[in-house]
């Protein structure tokens, strides 16, 4: 494994990030840590979790901060991160703050020269601060998207390009519309901006040049890692910290709101489902939640994105 950090931190050079991906359980954060070890100074890593960025949701999410401080020859070296622990419980962080938290850190670790390894499983993240996703924080219009409901793409393309030549902006990739729902939604945030008199959005500092590697664990290794990851947080408090939750006041609902751990423990709270039958049903819902993954990563590859696979 030596040779594949060594390959990758001269790899690093030309890009301006390294992405390391996977699905759960697949070992990608050990793998980033390890990583970000070889470089001088370290690299920093920059997490693409959905549910890491939550103070107090700790066990559920596996954020294992331990790994960010490596031991070796007697020498304990703390590895940066960045997008972890950034929210309250009981929020609904979503993408759009996602997008800015992570330009800011980005530009910050750019700013003192080191190297950014983005690190995590949710695709959507990824790709939002990878593929120039250009975000705005605005609420759907139901009538606007019944009306174009019958266009096609073209006609949707060609009307999304003379509303941003009429505001003075243009498009910065094709990723507002490589589908019909992206383009209706472009359309959509350029209708609110027109009527808003809003100037052009800044761009946000994002990497250009990614170089993305993929974590790859065989189906069977992959659940067989995930049910005796499950045991061992269920050993170490993981249904305490949903209680915990729970009494600090964030409700049943915005629990179930965050899914797997955190959606299958409050219903075995709440008296919904027995202990055996909440530790069944997660494993099967985890199980299912990677093989998601695999499919998002997949679907990346068929838009073009290209990722070097590697076996752990």
């Amino acid at each position: 494994m030596d040779a594949v950090f060594d390959r990758l931190v001269q790899i690093a050079d030309k890009y301006d990030a390294l992405c390391i991906l996977g699905p759960t359980a697949s070992g990608k954060s050990h793998f980033a840590v390890e990583l970000a070890c070889r470089f001088n100074p370290v690299a920093e890593i920059l997490s693409a979790d959905s549910r890491q960025v939550y103070r107090g949701m700790d066990i559920g999410t596996g954020k294992d901060l331990s790994e960010y401080h490596i031991e070796k020859n007697g020498l304990t070296t703390d590895i940066p991160y960045h997008l972890i622990d950034i929210a309250d419980a009981g929020e609904k962080y979503n993408l759009f703050r996602y997008q800015r938290d992570f330009a800011a850190a980005y530009a910050d670790i750019r700013a003192r020269g080191a190297k950014a390894i983005i690190c995590g499983g949710s695709g959507l993240y990824i790709e939002s601060v990878t593929r120039g996703y250009i975000l705005q924080h605005v609420q759907p219009d139901l009538a606007l998207r019944t009306a174009l409901e019958q266009k096609s793409l073209a006609e949707l393309k060609e009307m999304l390009s003379m509303m941003k030549e009429k505001r003075g902006t243009r498009l910065h990739n094709n990723t507002d519309t490589d589908t019909r729902k992206r383009a209706i939604r472009a359309i959509e945030i350029e209708k609110y901006a027109m009527e808003h008199n809003l100037a052009p959005e800044e761009r946000l500092t994002l990497p250009e040049k990614v170089y993305y590697v993929g974590i790859e664990v065989d189906r069977n290794e992959r659940n067989r890692r995930i049910d005796a990851r499950l045991e061992r947080r269920l050993r170490e408090g993981m249904v305490e910290e949903v209680k915990r939750l729970m009494d600090s006041g964030i409700s049943a609902e915005d629990l179930i709101y965050y899914g797997l751990e955190y959606k299958f423990i409050t219903l075995y709270l709440t008296g919904k489902m027995s202990y055996d039958e909440m530790v069944g049903k997660l494993a099967t819902a985890i199980h299912q939640f990677a093989k998601r993954q695999m499919t998002w990563f997949r679907g990346m590859e068929r838009k073009g994105i290209e990722i070097e696979w590697i076996k752990l």
